[in-house]
This record gives C-alpha cells, sequence and structure tokens, in this order.
C-alpha cells in the first residue's frame, strides 16, 4: 500500500510540474524551471516533466533558435517537425537538431530529397515565403516566419491539392521591465485546384506578461477565415499575403478598443488602477505605458 502511495504521489508531482512548464508565460519556462526543480527536491520526477513540457511548450509557443554556425534561425513548430528533435528550414534546406529542455539547437544537418517538396509545390512556397517575409519585416521588426507545406509536398504539377501553413512568431522578453510578450500566427492555406480557390484559415494568439508590483497577464486568442482564387504562385502569394496583413491589422483594432478600456471595466472594483502609475492602457500612445510599447512597438505589431 506504501508502495502505491508512493507511485501514485509521483506521478500528481510529475503533472502538475508538467502542468506548471507548460503553462509558463512566453519567454519564462527556464525561470519556472528552475524554481520547480528546487520545489520538487527529486530530479527524477523533474526530468521526466521537463522531456515531456518543453517539447509541448517550446513547439506550441513557436520558439526560435539560432543555427549552431549563426547563418540563420529556425522556427521549432508540429509542421516542420521530421523526428522528435530534428526540424526542417524550408528556406535554407537544412535540419536543425534541438535540445529542448536547454531551448539551444546543437547540430545541423542538410535536408534528403525526400524530406522536401517537389519543384511545382516549392513555386508556390518560395513565392508565399517571399511575400510573407516582407509583410513580417513591415509589421513584426523583431518577427520570424516560415511556409511549410503540410499536405501534398509531392504534387509533380497541376491537377491537385496541397496544403501550407504560414507560421509567424514575434517575442518581446524584458523581465529587467517586468515584462515579457510574443505574438503567434498560424495561417492554413488549402490550394484547391478543383475548384479553383484558395481556402485560408487564420489563428492568431497575443500573450503578455506584466509583474511589476502586480501580475497581470494577457492571453487572447482569435480566429478568421477568408477566400481567394487560385491564380500564378506569384498572384496567389501577394493575395494571401494581404489577406493576413487585413486580417491581423482588424485582429490589433479590436485589441485596442478592448483594452482601453480595462481599468474601468474588468479592474473597477480594485483599490486602485493597474498598472501603478495609474494610466489606461493607451495602445496608441506609446510613450506612456512601458507595456504597450514594448508589445507594440518592439514587437511590432503596428497597423
Amino acid at each position: 500500500m506504501a508502495e502505491g502511495d508512493c507511485e501514485l504521489n509521483e506521478k500528481r508531482k510529475r503533472e502538475i510540474a508538467k502542468w506548471f512548464l507548460l503553462n509558463s508565460p512566453a519567454g519564462e519556462i527556464q525561470y519556472i524551471a528552475k524554481d520547480l526543480r528546487s520545489v520538487l527536491n527529486d530530479d527524477k520526477v523533474y526530468n521526466e516533466a521537463a522531456l515531456e513540457a518543453f517539447a509541448l511548450y517550446n513547439k506550441s509557443h513557436f520558439i526560435c533558435l539560432e543555427l549552431p554556425d549563426r547563418s540563420g534561425e529556425v522556427l521549432v513548430t508540429s509542421y516542420n517537425e521530421l523526428d522528435e528533435d530534428e526540424f526542417l528550414d524550408p528556406r535554407t534546406a537544412q535540419v536543425a537538431i534541438v535540445d529542448h529542455v536547454k531551448q539551444v539547437c546543437t547540430d545541423m544537418r542538410p535536408t534528403a530529397d525526400e524530406e522536401l517538396s517537389s519543384p511545382y509545390i516549392e513555386e508556390f512556397r518560395c513565392a508565399l515565403d517571399a511575400e510573407i517575409l516582407k509583410y513580417v519585416a513591415e509589421a513584426y521588426p523583431k518577427g520570424i516566419c516560415s511556409v511549410y507545406c503540410v499536405k501534398g509536398k509531392d504534387v509533380e504539377g497541376p491537377g491537385s491539392n496541397f496544403e501550407f501553413v504560414v507560421v509567424i512568431s514575434a517575442v518581446r522578453n524584458s523581465p529587467q521591465n517586468f515584462c515579457n510578450g510574443s505574438w503567434r500566427s498560424l495561417w492554413s492555406i488549402e490550394f484547391k485546384e478543383d475548384v479553383q480557390m484558395l481556402e485560408v484559415g487564420g489563428e492568431l494568439q497575443v500573450g503578455a506578461h506584466y509583474f511589476e508590483e502586480g501580475n497581470v497577464q494577457l492571453d487572447a486568442k482569435h480566429e478568421c477565415k477568408d477566400a481567394t482564387i487560385f491564380q500564378a504562385p506569384e498572384d496567389c502569394a501577394i493575395s494571401i499575403a494581404n489577406i493576413m496583413r487585413h486580417h491581423e491589422a482588424q485582429y490589433l483594432e479590436a485589441l485596442e478598443a478592448s483594452y482601453s478600456n480595462l481599468p474601468d471595466t474588468t479592474f473597477k472594483d480594485l483599490r486602485r488602477k493597474l498598472p501603478v502609475t495609474r494610466t489606461l492602457f493607451p495602445w496608441h500612445n506609446t510613450l506612456q505605458f512601458s507595456l504597450t510599447r514594448d508589445i507594440q512597438k518592439e514587437l511590432g505589431i503596428d497597423k
């Protein structure tokens, strides 16, 4: 009986540790992990929890890691995962080997032929990648993006359907200023040649943690759908980028409208308004509020 209780307690501790790690705010999992390890005082339980949780956290947060030769960066997502620690970078035709717990890229290798898309698919993917790079450079100065083929990568010519996923990740970590934040965009594009249409679906997520003399967290999500006609690769790419630009700007406007009144609604009954300066959330006036400046200016989520 005592042995069974011990096993159950160990399992519970592992699950609780995983929950804390998986729910860490953007950029703060290493801090949470350090404290958890100290509280657990059990390396076996911690290592088992960390091994599972870090991999899931890294992929869900679209973390970006520098390649070992410093030639570029690779996104860690479930859409470019070849193995549990191997992630494809289609732009450079390289595969990054990742240590999830340390959150570093330890090695890299060239891609095998079967890991790449066909020349026909690659023409569409490269055209879209070029347009998304332009858009991200304009809207997210610290943003990273990539385009992956998740369905039909072996299609050799017209007549078949295929699907791309566009991932955008922008992070601003500033713990010395008591705030961290991230913007994540996930766009799926279904190319349907039989009906000559492209179906576009977006999932946008903003996370922020402000902890100067308080603890305020933002976790906002938004989904949207759109469509455009099937055209030549360059024309498809421009249409898709414009759709993304429109919906993300529209979402930002909705955030601005919602959170500008936050202290007078959600925090109305508190003894003092947040943050300490008693100011509102002036999303447009980035000189007044450091969280807004870090999220909007540094992440670059401007219209």
